[in-house]
């Protein structure tokens, strides 16, 4: 007999609650979805704009209409509040399929034009062929659609693996594609483990392009396997993002953007407002503030509408945030607020917000991820010294600055050295704009048109428009060619 599939447990990181089991892929269904993506790619890649915009356009249309279902699922999944799956996950998903079903009639490149004498020539942007894409388990449909959209609207194949502890939304954005007549082949979703299906993926010779979100270890990895190809790479990687606060801020606004930062989607979020430095006249009154609107954040259960924080995804999530606190505390630093480890009275994966003090620039909590309702606050002098603490980490995601002085936000927004940078606030995103770092957060672009000329090629087309058969270059080959001749050679 036939060994019995492997499956895997989707659970509830709040409750613990099984909610589903899956079959887990291996590296035989990787070879098969990605041999029929081949074959159904180009068949995809030669509808018009138009076709593939009109799919893209009854996706998000079902989104919208299904939202309170994805929503819900997205929850359950991954511990998040109701209120972020309603408000930012599913509509912001939505959202994104409508901005690509434009952006695929929309395509741009250099004018034609006679660049030389004797030529007209021309850009094309096509499709690679077959993305290979790996996404995270933070934002499950919001990845998703980011890999899946911009590739499917440029008129890729899509193999895609999400994270398997909860691929639920993804599959169901799968079939939504399928229920509005996107060709079978064109879009896959496999669910497996990364040593597996991810390595197999990326791997695959048949495959054109990789598109990975996830930690920047894996993300170098992926990068390995990816270049023995090689094929193109994109990757959205880790963060460590600054908060930076100038003596001349809005106080009230800048506190509540830093506990609004710090605590999105329960700090796991590559973007997060993670370290804040702050000017030292405003440094007590930070803290003091921020310490006490921490006070108000409501934590439980992430169905509750009335809930501000839910859980993290998992137990070994809030042992791992707990284990960079400790090494915090025991270094040297304080903490304002929380620090006390995972909160098992209210479920297996909660973790109240903390805030820590008197950490060194070089400590741990200042340098790595984290990916935790945790913000770290350490003060500075001089605009210099704030934007070089700011601009000291390996990272290059995101930042932001806090001033009411026009010149000082010019400053900041060309100094600080990241793909993102907001001036007073932190996290917002729109589809019209790119998202992307750099250094050890990664390289390409997810949204935007930006992200449209992630999954295409540039081709130049030159047409000899003279009809003269000997031309002037030739002489640099032949030694008998003497000038032009016009129509046929005699």
């Amino acid at each position: 007999m036939p060994d019995a599939p492997e499956l895997i447990a989707v659970e509830n990181p709040a409750t613990g609650e099984v909610i589903d089991r899956l079959e887990l892929a291996g590296p035989a269904a990787v070879d098969a979805a990605v041999q029929a993506a081949r074959k159904a790619q180009p068949e995809w890649g030669a509808a018009t704009p138009g076709e593939r915009a009109a799919v893209l356009h009854r996706v998000a249309g079902l989104l919208e209409q299904r939202a309170e279902e994805f929503a819900r699922t997205e929850t359950r999944q991954c511990g998040k509040p109701i209120r972020l799956s309603r408000e930012f996950d599913v509509p912001g998903t939505s959202d994104n399929a409508t901005f690509f079903a434009g952006a695929a009639r929309l395509l741009e490149g250099k004018a034609s034009g006679e660049y030389s004498a004797e030529h007209t020539s021309s850009i094309r942007r096509e499709p690679l062929g077959v993305v290979g894409s790996i996404a995270p388990w933070n934002y499950p449909l919001n990845m998703a659609g980011w890999k899946i959209f911009p590739a499917l609207a440029a008129g890729n194949a899509v193999v895609i693996k999400p994270a398997e502890i909860n691929p639920l939304t993804t599959i169901m954005l799968a079939r939504l594609f399928t229920e509005v007549g996107l060709p079978d082949g064109v879009l896959t979703v496999l669910v497996g483990t990364g040593p597996v299906v991810g390595e197999a993926l990326v791997s695959h010779p048949e495959v054109d392009m990789v598109s990975f979100t996830g930690s920047t270890p894996v993300g170098k990895r992926v990068a390995e396997l990816a270049a023995r190809g090689p094929r193109r790479v994109h990757l959205e990687l880790g963060g460590k993002a600054p908060f930076v606060v100038f003596d001349d801020a809005d106080l009230d606004a800048a506190v509540h953007g830093a506990v609004a930062g710090a605590l999105i989607n329960g700090g796991q979020d590559c973007t997060a407002a993670t370290r804040a430095y702050v000017q030292r006249p405003l440094y007590d009154r930070f803290v003091d503030g921020v310490a006490e609107l921490l006070d108000t954040v409501r934590m439980g259960d992430p169905g509750d509408p009335a809930t501000d924080l839910g859980s993290l995804i998992s137990a070994g999530q809030a042992d791992r945030v707990h284990g960079f606190v400790s090494r915090a505390l025991a270094a040297g630093a304080r903490a304002v607020r929380g620090g006390t480890g995972p909160d098992r009275e209210l479920g297996p994966a909660f973790y109240s917000p903390t805030l820590l003090v008197d950490a060194a620039q070089d400590a741990e909590i200042v340098r790595d991820e984290v990916f935790g309702p945790v913000l770290v606050v350490l003060p500075f002098d001089s605009d210099d010294q704030g934007l070089a603490l700011a601009n000291d980490t390996r990272y290059g995601l995101a930042a932001s600055a806090w001033t009411r002085d026009v010149f000082r936000a010019g400053r900041a927004s060309r100094e600080l050295a990241a793909g993102c940078v907001w001036i007073n606030d932190h996290i917002p995103i729109v589809s019209e704009m790119p998202h992307g770092g750099i250094k050890a957060s990664g390289y390409g672009k997810d949204m935007s048109a930006y992200a449209l000329e992630e999954y295409t090629a540039v081709k130049h087309v030159m047409s000899e428009n003279t009809g003269i058969a000997r031309k002037d270059w030739h002489r640099t080959v032949f030694s008998g060619v003497a000038g032009r001749s016009g129509g046929a050679d005699v």
